[in-house]
């Protein structure tokens, strides 16, 4: 199935897969935001240069998206207010839509940082909420940015506690879909949209597996897919390795899930995981 998904100005050609690359504006991300904190700092402050060579590389490395996230979604993660999110996301987001031609993506639930985030040069709201949040949906609405919207049991704080599901891939779609619905209903045309299942969002590690097994049947829903489960738990899970450890094992399951019919791969690893990419494209095209 091909699309092409509006972000902004943008008209993203899908047809072909894609790389997101993972710019991580936090101290406490799982895997690497505070390496971008500037120095001599007593507080966690961005060094808004050195994320832009991060996005820089990413661009020339293949990525098409850059997705930013000042508020870390791990596991346990604590909220951050929204002035401190907005001081680590808009700078960096500034300096990329002013020196890059690459679609910025914002990875947040908040409607505030949304509107500042877009007008800042953002043209996809990454929401790990799906717009459940009040006024988000109106907020993403209103902005010509694309949106993913993702599928989450619970919150950060405690998503991974008591995960139960009666048949997970039947109810991470019928999630999807009422909250696709919603977006149509206020009025977002359907190509201006993505879905992710939300690898490790309240899910186990078998979920998540089977989730990867049968993402196809995601297909159903009509959009395009953004799988992300670069360096995740799972993946630690699976191989035994440390966070540091997880390329392999990552390019694997992006491997898996082009296969079952991803069409975005959020990475932490733009160059590797653009090499399964294009072997992937190879493969299909034999």
């Amino acid at each position: 199935m091909s699309f092409t998904l509006k972000a902004g100005a943008r008209q993203i050609d899908l047809s072909r897969p894609v790389c997101m690359g993972i710019l991580n504006t936090t101290p406490d991300s799982f895997s690497d935001g505070a390496q971008l904190a500037r120095a001599g700092c007593e507080r966690f402050a961005v060094d808004v240069n050195l994320a832009l060579a991060r996005a820089e590389t990413m661009l020339a490395e293949g990525a098409v998206f850059v997705d930013i996230g000042g508020e870390s979604t791990r596991p346990g993660a604590e909220p951050v207010s929204v002035d401190e999110e907005l001081s680590r996301v808009i700078p960096v987001v500034e300096a990329i839509h002013r020196n890059l031609d690459i679609c910025i993506s914002v990875d947040t639930s908040n409607p505030t940082v949304m509107r500042e985030a877009v007008a800042a040069g953002a043209e996809l709201i990454n929401d790990v909420r799906a717009l459940t949040r009040d006024d988000a949906l109106q907020t993403a609405a209103e902005s010509r940015a694309a949106i993913c919207l993702m599928h989450m049991q619970g919150q950060p704080q405690t998503m991974q506690q008591n995960v139960r599901y009666s048949d997970v891939v039947a109810e991470v779609r019928d999630t999807l879909q009422q909250r696709i619905k919603a977006c149509l209903d206020a009025g977002v045309d359907n190509s201006r949209l993505l879905v992710d299942p939300g690898f490790g969002f309240g899910k186990t590690v078998q979920h998540n597996f089977q989730l990867l097994k049968q993402l196809s049947s995601l297909r159903s829903l009509g959009l395009p897919l953004l799988v992300g489960m670069s360096r995740k738990s799972m993946i630690g899970a699976a191989t035994g390795r440390d966070l540091d450890q997880r390329l392999a094992g990552s390019v694997a399951a992006a491997s898996l899930a082009l296969h079952n019919g991803a069409h975005v791969i959020r990475s932490h690893d733009v160059a590797a995981t653009m090499d399964a990419i294009r072997v992937h494209c190879a493969y299909q095209d034999a």
